[in-house]
């Protein structure tokens, strides 16, 4: 642990307050919402799974 943790903290939690009022904004169902952060999650899995198969 350093002396930024916490500011690391308060980043993410603002990140996340950010992409949630986006999200309402939108008015997207909760269904949406959820296949959405599946879709994008699939996503960013196989990318990873393809960069370390490379390496």
């Amino acid at each position: 642990m350093n002396q930024f943790d916490g500011l690391n903290i308060a980043y993410l939690i603002g990140c996340l307050i950010l992409v949630g009022s986006a999200l309402a904004a939108y008015k997207l169902s909760w269904k949406r919402s959820i296949l959405y952060l599946l879709m994008w999650g699939s996503i960013f899995a196989v990318v990873t799974l393809i960069i370390n198969a490379v390496r």
